[in-house]
């Protein structure tokens, strides 16, 4: 009997960014049991009792299962064609199409175990930086695995997967990208002929443009209001977030002329499916020319308006408005609730945890993130009645209440994926 044991190098976080090399040590061992440990000592014959493997190779796969229409295309047609020439099927194995797939590294090829003996080999490889993260949505999900196979002389091929979380790194695609502080305290010392330069690879670069990205800090204050007049105003101190990061926001409700009872803020994930355009249509003379000035009031829901101090925040693309709004599948993620009927300042916490996926695009799903408020008010401004006897404020007996919706997009980058804990186990493979 033969055992395979496949284990990540990095054992505290089986997590892994697009462009970063994954690690993995793969032992085959053969096993006895005490049966057949008094079997073999009683023929006295350890040769025919020597275990061949003819051959094992590794490759690492992207997997894609939904539920949308996907249209045959040409790199499909070129994985099939890659996995057809292998020995390995790796469609066969795992539910789901193979979208993106490295080539197939060979780990030995006729290897002869004797009893006890144990063979270790060493694999790496780099996850693709053009593949999709690990998601798992509503229609559609991506999951990654690094495939094991091996083949016993005049036996089937068998197939181990050890599970891999992958996070998105956005791609530097203009040169005025780049990050201005990438040099390191090496750089910064005199400078010596005779030493080596090292050279920054694509994926440091990304991580110094996503830390420059995710820490700047850019206040933008929305103000807030219904039918009725003027709610509050809300800052947001920036507009992009890391997984494990805390968004934190305030709201303002001095001088309001309608005073907010009580709000919520959600932290949403929206699915939205990817569809193709329609080819546009020209406009004739007769056509109204109104719709080509409307506002794209997708983050707007019915009883509010949002008017946001930045002119680059207002204005929109053309929409119809009979169009619905497009909001795909949502998943509430966080939640903050609080009750602010006397508060004139308040603060707004939603933690972002680190099980999530951050903001990604394929050419079948836009994943995105935002926050949904929802706001209860009232045109009520006195607190109460004082108690003549007492001093004391007496509340209301009936309080007159609307309620209206507010939605705010963010955008959550991934984390190092060093900085979560996520312990990986040993997986197994009996061959008997």
């Amino acid at each position: 009997m033969i055992e395979i044991q496949a284990k990540l190098v990095r054992a505290d976080s089986a997590i892994y960014a697009t462009g970063e090399c994954v690690e993995c040590l793969i032992e085959f061992t053969h096993k006895l049991f005490a049966e057949e440990q008094q079997k073999s000592t009683d023929r006295n014959a350890n040769a025919a009792s020597v275990e061949n493997l003819a051959w094992a190779s590794v490759q690492l796969h992207c997997y894609r299962k939904t539920s949308y229409s996907t249209p045959a295309s040409d790199k499909t047609a070129e994985l099939a064609e890659l996995i057809g020439r292998t020995a390995l099927d790796a469609v066969t194995q795992t539910p789901g199409e193979v979208i993106v797939a490295t080539k197939p590294k060979i780990l030995f090829c006729d290897l002869k175990l004797l009893p006890g003996e144990t063979k270790m080999y060493f694999f790496n490889e780099f996850v693709p930086r053009d593949g999709p993260p690990t998601y798992r949505g509503h229609d559609i999900r991506y999951f990654y695995k690094i495939t094991i196979a091996t083949q016993r002389v005049k036996s089937k091929v068998q197939t181990l997967t050890v599970p891999i979380r992958v996070l998105p790194i956005p791609l530097i695609a203009r040169p005025d990208e780049l990050p201005v502080t990438v040099e390191t305290n090496e750089e910064l010392a005199p400078t010596n002929p005779f030493l080596e330069k090292r050279e920054i690879s694509e994926l440091e670069i990304s991580w110094h443009h996503l830390k420059n990205v995710t820490a700047r800090r850019a206040p933008k204050f929305y103000r807030i209001s219904n039918k009725r007049g003027f709610v509050g105003r809300f800052c947001l101190f920036k507009p992009a977030y890391k997984l494990g990061e805390d968004i934190v926001g305030s709201l303002d409700f001095g001088n309001c002329q309608v005073r907010c009872v009580q709000f919520s803020v959600k932290l949403q994930q929206q699915e939205l499916p990817i569809r193709p355009q329609p080819e546009p249509m020209q406009a004739h003379v007769g056509d109204d020319a109104s719709s080509l000035n409307s506002f794209d009031m997708a983050s707007i829901a019915s009883g509010i308006a949002v008017d946001n101090m930045h002119k680059s925040e207002t204005s929109g693309s053309a929409r119809n408005k009979d169009e619905p709004t497009p909001t795909g599948k949502l998943s509430t993620i966080s939640t903050s609730h609080q009750v602010c009927y006397a508060t004139l300042q308040t603060q707004v916490v939603v933690p972002i945890p680190l099980h999530v996926t951050p903001t990604f695009r394929t050419d079948l799903v836009d994943v995105k993130w935002r926050l949904h408020f929802e706001f209860v008010t009232s045109t009520l401004m006195d607190f109460g009645t004082p108690n003549p006897k007492s001093g004391e404020l007496k509340a209301p007996a009936e309080l007159p209440v609307e309620t209206m919706v507010w939605n705010l997009p963010v955008t959550i980058y991934a984390a190092n994926p060093l900085q979560i804990y996520a312990p990986n186990q040993t997986y197994n493979l009996l061959i008997k």
